[in-house]
């Protein structure tokens, strides 16, 4: 089968893999149909993930078809049309049962897919726990508005499942990328006072006001993002502040725009370690909550889609076939063309 493989040094190729097989009676097997590229796997290519194995096949925001399960699987059947969760858990130990699925205790348990074992960037990959890391979708919702339940619209539901929204607060988030996109939608959920999008290129703002997704749209090199922050909420700042970004600057942005006591949530993955100046912060008594995601959401996930209240399908600004996922690669990496999102077709490639 063909499978983009991660071969360390900032090298990634298309290449022939054998076809994966059952290990455990835990375990399915999926035929990928569509998948995409993340910021994450950007990560992985240029040596900023750790954990990541060089050889393993990249990948972790598809979805498919199951073509055979082990003997334990009990939700999901062979042929069933599933998203697929970026997170390996076994549900049993002291994390999972807590709900804290990104720590789960097996050793292939939290983020694995595409980073320490074989992802969705092939034409088949095997799938973990099953019952666990697969949901099936529904009916009426197409791959490509299931395309990203398993992890950015899980990111963006567990900011704000965790953000405390009261329907008069305002909310901010920095990044109108894809993270930060389904974060805001997640947080539409909840019904804050005032959503404000913060981000530097114009065209993501533009979109994210065209599609009516923040109330209010800032550009750092435009606008005094703090001092118009100030201005919508009577000289506070904001109630909740997600950072979904990942630069230095946005990061400071992050605590200087919250109001003392809110919530500042970190969602964002970093490439260098950040700084917080407590001398400067004084005061302010901020709580900070931060990820890796707990993905555990999925079901809901879909039922609001299925319902009309998550529609994503304006960040999928290109489309193309597998043979052309290197050139993908190119294009998303560097942001060329306007793109948001790639929605790459694996199924007969």
């Amino acid at each position: 089968m063909k499978a983009v493989v991660y071969h360390g040094n900032g090298k990634i190729g298309l290449e022939e893999r054998p076809l994966p097989e059952i290990v455990e009676d835990t375990d399915a097997l999926v035929e990928v149909t569509l998948a995409t590229i993340c910021s994450s796997d950007i990560h992985i290519k240029h040596g900023a993930v750790p954990k990541a194995k060089e050889g393993v096949i990249l990948g972790h925001e598809f979805v498919g078809r199951v073509v055979r399960t082990g003997s334990a699987v009990k939700k999901i059947r062979s042929g069933d049309r599933v998203a697929v969760n970026v997170e390996t858990f076994c549900g049993e130990c002291y994390f999972c049962k807590r709900g804290y699925v990104n720590n789960c205790q097996d050793a292939n348990g939290g983020w694995a897919l595409g980073c320490r074992i074989d992802g969705g960037q092939a034409e088949y990959v095997r799938i973990p726990y099953a019952d666990n890391g697969l949901t099936k979708i529904p009916d009426s919702v197409s791959d490509e508005a299931a395309l990203f339940t398993g992890d950015l619209l899980s990111t963006g539901y567990w900011a704000a499942k965790m953000s405390e929204i009261h329907p008069e607060d305002t909310v901010a988030v920095i990044g109108a990328g894809p993270a930060g996109i389904c974060t805001m939608l997640c947080m539409a959920l909840y019904h804050p006072g005032k959503l404000v999008a913060i981000d530097i290129d114009t065209d993501r703002l533009e979109a994210v006001k065209r599609e009516k997704i923040a109330d209010i749209v800032l550009n750092p090199g435009k606008d005094r993002v703090e001092e118009k922050i100030r201005e919508l909420t009577e000289g506070r700042g904001a109630d909740f502040v997600v950072e979904a970004a990942g630069t230095s600057a946005t990061f400071e942005l992050a605590w200087k725009i919250a109001r003392p006591n809110a919530v500042v949530g970190i969602v964002a993955m970093y490439e260098n370690p950040q700084v917080l100046p407590f001398p400067d912060m004084y005061g302010k008594n901020l709580t900070f909550k931060t990820g890796g995601v707990d993905a555990a959401d999925c079901e809901k996930i879909l039922k609001e889609i299925e319902k009309g209240n998550l529609n994503t399908t304006c960040m999928i600004t290109h489309r193309t076939t597998f043979d052309h996922i290197i050139e993908a690669y190119d294009i998303f990496e560097h942001k060329k063309e306007g793109v948001i999102k790639y929605a790459i077709c694996v199924k007969g490639a």
